[in-house]
C-alpha cells in the first residue's frame, strides 16, 4: 500500500532540505509525495530558482502567503493548509526546521489528527525571544516522529520529556550540500563572473529579524562587517528584508560587495571558495563546516553548538575559535534516505 506524504515548505532553507528528502521519497517504493509551498519566500530568487536547481518537482499547491506579522502570517497559512489536508488525506505531514510555515503545517495537521514528522527536530538556542525557537519547540511537541541531526538534539528532546519517535538520522543539509557541490562544478561561474580570487574573499548573509528589525542591531552588524572587510572583500548577497531595513534606517552598505540573492548552486560555489563566512543563518553555519570554511555567527547564541565546540564556528561577541576537529554526528550523506525508510515503516 502506498503511503501519501504531504510536505509543507515555504522558505529557502526548507527548499534545500526538502530537495534531499524529496529525492529519497521518489527512490523509495511505497511512498508518494504531495508538496505545499506556502509562499513565505515568494521572490523568484528566493524560491523558484531552488526548485529548478535542486531537482524538486513543482509544488502541487502554491498558497502565496507572505508578509504581515508572525501571527497574521501563521494564521493565514493555517487556514489555507487545513482544506488541503482535508482534501488530500495524507498519511503523514512532513515539516522542516523552524519557520512560520513549519508551525502552520504542524498545527493544521495536529488539529486534524494527522501524524507529523519534523525534520531537524530538537534544536535549541534557548532564546525564547527568537520566533524560530518558539516554532521549533511547539512543532517538536506535536510531532510523532522527530528526525534529529545531532546527538545534542536528541538530548534536548529528552530533557523536555520527548522520548518516543526520536531518531538521530544525521543532517539532511549534508546530503543537500554534497549534491549541490557536484552540480555546481558544471553549472556555476559566479566566482569568475565577479572576478574573485578563491580564498581571498569572505561571504556574509544577514536576514534574522533580531538583526534587521532593530536599527541599532543592524548598524552594529554592518559596522562589524565593515571592519572585517579591511582584511578581505566581503560578498553580501542581500536578503530583501535586509535591503528594506538598511534603506529604512539609512544604513550604508557601500563598503561591502553587495549582490542580489543568489541560487543555491551559486551560493555553494561562493561558500566553497570563501576564506571565511559571517552569518546569522543557522543553515549556513553548518554548510560552512561542510565546506571546511571557518564561520563567525552574527548572533549571541547558536543552536549548532557542536560547530563551536569543534572549532569551526564562533559567536561574534564571544571567544575566539576553539581547537579545530571534525564533527562526526552529521552523518554519512544518507540522512534523507533514512528518513524515508522510517516514515515508510512507521
Amino acid at each position: 500500500m502506498t503511503r501519501k506524504i504531504l510536505t509543507v515548505v515555504g522558505a529557502r532553507p526548507q527548499f534545500i532540505k526538502a530537495a534531499a528528502v524529496s529525492r529519497a521519497i521518489r527512490e523509495t517504493d511505497g511512498l508518494d509525495e504531495v508538496m505545499i509551498h506556502t509562499g513565505q519566500h515568494f521572490d523568484a530568487d528566493m524560491s523558484d530558482v531552488f526548485f529548478d536547481e535542486l531537482d524538486i518537482p513543482p509544488p502541487a499547491y502554491r498558497l502565496d502567503i507572505h508578509g504581515g506579522g508572525h501571527g497574521d502570517m501563521t494564521g493565514r497559512m493555517l487556514s489555507a493548509i487545513e482544506p488541503v489536508l482535508l482534501s488530500e488525506k495524507p498519511d503523514w505531514v512532513v515539516v522542516y526546521g523552524d519557520t512560520n510555515s513549519t508551525l502552520a503545517g504542524s498545527l493544521a495537521a495536529a488539529k486534524l489528527h494527522i501524524p507529523i514528522a519534523h525534520v531537524e527536530a530538537g534544536l535549541r538556542s534557548f532564546n525564547r525571544r527568537m520566533p524560530e525557537e518558539i516554532n521549533r519547540v511547539l512543532t517538536d511537541h506535536v510531532a510523532a516522529l522527530q528526525f534529529c541531526p545531532t546527538a545534542q538534539a536528541v538530548e534536548n528532546l529528552e530533557a523536555e520529556g520527548i522520548r518516543t519517535g526520536v531518531h538521530h538520522v544525521g543532517d539532511v543539509m549534508y546530503d543537500a550540500t554534497m549534491f549541490a557541490a557536484k552540480r555546481a562544478k558544471d553549472r556555476s561561474t559566479i566566482i569568475a563572473d565577479m572576478s574573485l580570487a578563491p580564498k581571498h574573499y569572505a561571504l556574509a548573509t544577514v536576514h534574522r529579524a533580531e538583526n534587521t528589525d532593530d536599527p541599532a542591531a543592524l548598524r552594529a552588524v554592518i559596522d562589524y562587517l565593515n571592519n572585517e572587510a579591511k582584511k578581505f572583500p566581503i560578498v553580501l548577497p542581500l536578503h530583501p528584508r535586509t535591503r528594506h531595513a538598511a534603506e529604512k534606517f539609512g544604513i550604508q552598505l557601500d563598503r561591502l560587495r553587495v549582490i542580489g540573492p543568489v541560487g543555491y548552486l551559486d551560493m555553494a560555489t561562493l561558500l566553497g571558495g570563501a576564506a571565511a563566512v559571517y552569518t546569522d543563518s543557522g543553515g549556513l553555519q553548518k554548510e560552512a563546516y561542510f565546506h571546511r570554511v571557518p564561520c563567525t555567527t552574527l548572533r549571541d547564541e547558536t543552536e549548532w553548538v557542536e560547530t563551536v565546540t569543534h572549532g569551526w564556528n564562533r559567536l561574534w561577541k564571544g571567544a575566539d575559535f576553539a581547537a579545530r576537529r571534525e564533527i562526526g554526528e552529521y552523518g554519512d550523506g544518507r540522512a534523507a534516505h533514512k528518513i524515508a525508510e522510517i516514515v515508510k515503516a512507521a
